[in-house]
C-alpha cells in the first residue's frame, strides 16, 4: 500500500507541474514543433520532444537486443555447463557490475569507448556509445533474474527429462525455458525499465545534440539526460515542459507494464 500510495505521489507531481506547460504549449506542439529550443514563455520556444523520445527508444532497443542473450546464455552457462568454481566466481562478477554506479560506466564510456568509435565514424559520442554503455549496464539485472528463474525449475523436471534420454540442449529447450519463463520476462522487464530511465551515464557518452538519429554513429539526446542538462535554469514554460518530459518517460514505463501484464495474461491463458 505504502509503495502504491508513493507512486501515486509522484504521478500527481509529475501531472500538477505539467499543466502550465500543457496549457500554455498545448499537446500537440510537443510532437509537431520544428525542433526543441525552448524558452520561458510558450510563443518564444519550441518544443519537440519526438527526438529525444526517438533517441530513447532507440538506445533502449539496441542495448536490451544486445544484453538480454548474452545475460541468458550466462545463466545457462553457469548452471548447465560451468564447473561450480567458475559458476561462484560468474555470480561474484555480476553482483559488482551492478553495484558500480553508473557514473562510472559514463566515464569509462567517455574515456574509453567513445575514442575508439571515433576512429570508426566520427565524432563518437553516438547513439551506438550510449547503447553499448547501457547493454553493460542493463547486463547484471537480466543475468541476475535468468540465474534465479533457471535455479528455480523443479529438479524433478530435469530428472524427468533425463529419464526421457533428451540431450542437454533438447531439456533447455524444451523443459527449462518453458518453466522459466516467467523469471525470464520478467528480467525483461526490469532491464527495459533501467534502460528507458538511466540518465548519467547516456549524458556522459551519447552526444547531448537534440535530434532523431538515422544512424548508430549519430550524436543524441535522452529524455532523461533532458531534463539532466536544463533543469537547474529552466524558468516558466521551460521548466515546465520539462516536467512533461518527465510525464513521457512515466508514460513509457506505464505502457512497458501494460504490455507485460498482457504478455503474461495471454501465457496464462493459453
Amino acid at each position: 500500500m505504502l509503495s502504491g500510495i508513493i507512486v501515486l505521489f509522484l504521478t500527481a507531481f509529475l501531472v500538477i507541474e505539467s499543466i502550465p506547460a500543457l496549457r500554455n504549449i498545448g499537446v500537440s506542439r510537443f510532437f509537431t514543433d520544428p525542433s526543441w529550443h525552448p524558452a520561458p514563455h510558450a510563443a518564444e520556444g519550441t518544443f519537440n520532444l519526438v527526438p529525444m523520445l526517438t533517441g530513447t527508444l532507440a538506445c533502449m532497443f539496441v542495448a536490451v537486443s544486445i544484453a538480454t542473450p548474452l545475460g541468458i546464455l550466462a545463466a545457462v552457462f553457469c548452471h548447465f555447463y560451468a564447473p561450480p568454481w567458475a559458476a561462484r566466481s560468474y555470480r561474484r562478477l555480476i553482483e559488482l557490475l551492478a553495484g558500480i554506479p553508473s557514473v562510472v560506466y559514463g566515464f569509462w564510456g567517455l574515456v574509453t569507448l567513445v575514442p575508439l568509435i571515433a576512429k570508426l565514424k566520427p565524432p563518437g559520442p553516438s547513439l551506438l556509445a550510449g547503447s553499448l554503455v547501457l547493454a553493460i549496464m542493463v547486463l547484471p539485472t537480466i543475468a541476475l533474474m535468468a540465474d534465479a528463474a533457471l535455479a528455480n525449475v523443479p529438479a524433478k523436471y530435469l530428472q524427468g527429462a533425463a529419464a526421457l534420454g533428451l540431450s542437454r540442449w533438447s531439456t533447455l529447450w524444451g523443459v527449462v525455458f518453458p518453466a522459466a519463463k516467467s523469471g525470464l520476462f520478467t528480467g525483461v522487464i526490469l532491464e527495459t525499465g533501467r534502460a528507458i530511465g538511466e540518465t548519467m551515464a547516456m549524458l556522459m557518452v551519447c552526444g547531448n545534440i537534440v535530434q532523431t538519429p538515422t544512424s548508430l554513429f549519430q550524436p543524441m539526446r535522452t529524455l532523461t539526460s533532458n531534463i539532466a542538462l536544463e533543469m537547474s535554469y529552466a524558468l516558466g514554460d521551460h521548466r515546465s515542459a520539462l516536467f512533461v518530459t518527465g510525464l513521457a518517460l512515466m508514460a513509457l514505463i506505464v505502457a512497458l507494464i501494460a504490455v507485460a501484464d498482457l504478455i503474461q495474461s495471454e501465457h496464462v491463458h493459453d
